[in-house]
């Protein structure tokens, strides 16, 4: 089981430069740490994944397709801010407002002078319930329209036209997402048919990432912290694809913290997949058993972040402090348009010793 630990414990000093303002051009000349099992660490690039992957083993993507998330009203004469998160239903979405005080239950939001929503419900920490003025592939066509690039707040400038494809997959197929499956922007066409030529497989689910994974973790103790639900699928044929890699002695690999956790929340407790529609709000910490993925390709992550705290739990946290100080002294770029590493599951730690 995981276990209860101070958050400080994630905490590491990052220079605000190597914080990425723009992702690598072409996508696949981005970097890639290679951070083995017994913690070694080997500098590589994302067009090495090919030769770092055996034959039979399965790259799992993530699929969502990002959509404007972000948008701009008025409550009268004020300005308010609307980041929607989670879809509740055809016409309504969970979001997270600022300023948040502006908005009761019924309050009006005007987004133009033909798109409105109304706040129907209002919770803790800034987050709204609204329901707009039409849903389905209408409610699609105004978020396109009216919509901004729901860029993360270390981004710290506005979201432009290049941003619209940088921040999307090039697999990308279902609409959902509020963030980026940034692991995946680093995929292209190029490397799939390397992949492809390796005797790599490919398979695709798709969670719905919200943007609750951006969230700071506030606590002092992980066992304190409440994850956001995040939905997701994994069909049939996606389940009955992995269960016979496995079982041929192919490795899992979860491109994408996203991949990984939708993954672990329907794998049985020994590793095999049925098929999951639903919501997950999984929290991995070290200690977790992992189940199913034995290699995750992902991007550097925030401190004190969950996604740092996954990680850690994946490769051991002495592993990962050690391979993000190699990291910060080596120039790699971090974050949602940065490089990425390529972990090996470390050994399961003692879950029964007493907690940090």
């Amino acid at each position: 089981m995981a276990l209860p630990m101070r958050v400080d414990l994630f905490d590491f000093d990052l220079p605000p430069d190597r914080i990425a303002d723009r992702p690598a051009q072409p996508r696949d000349a981005a970097r890639l740490l290679r951070v083995t099992a017994d913690g070694a660490l080997e500098d590589r690039g994302v067009r090495d994944l090919p030769a770092l992957l055996d034959p039979g083993d399965v790259l799992v993507l993530n699929d969502t397709r990002v959509i404007p998330a972000r948008l701009f009203g008025r409550v009268g004469r004020a300005r308010v801010q609307v980041m929607l998160h989670r879809r509740v239903a055809d016409d309504t979405w969970c979001a997270f407002a600022r300023p948040a005080r502006k908005l009761a239950p019924g309050t009006a939001i005007a987004l133009t002078e033909t798109f409105t929503g109304t706040c129907v419900a209002k919770g803790e920490g800034g987050e709204v319930t609204v329901r707009f003025d039409r849903g389905g592939a209408d409610l699609m066509a105004a978020l396109q329209a009216h919509g901004h690039v729901p860029l993360p707040p270390y981004i710290r400038r506005p979201d432009d036209a290049r941003d619209r494809a940088d921040y999307q997959t090039v697999h990308a197929r279902s609409d959902g997402a509020v963030a980026a499956p940034t692991a995946g922007l680093h995929m292209t066409e190029r490397l799939f048919a390397a992949l492809d030529a390796r005797g790599v497989h490919r398979v695709t689910v798709t969670l719905h990432v919200g943007a609750g994974t951006f969230l700071p973790v506030k606590v002092a103790d992980t066992a304190a912290h409440r994850m956001h639900v995040e939905d997701g699928v994994i069909t049939a044929e996606a389940a009955t694809a992995l269960n016979r890699a496995r079982a041929a002695g192919g490795r899992v690999v979860a491109v994408g913290t996203t991949a990984l956790r939708i993954l672990e929340t329907a794998a049985a407790d020994d590793g095999t997949l049925a098929p999951f529609a639903g919501g997950t709000d999984l929290f991995i910490t070290p200690g977790y058993r992992f189940k199913v993925v034995d290699r995750l390709m992902t991007n550097f992550h925030l401190p004190r972040s969950t996604l740092f705290m996954l990680v850690s739990a994946f490769s051991g946290l002495e592993t990962m402090r050690a391979a993000y100080a190699h990291a910060v002294a080596g120039g790699y770029r971090f974050y949602s348009y940065g490089d990425a590493c390529l972990l090996e599951r470390a050994a399961p730690i003692d879950a029964s010793r007493p907690s940090d």
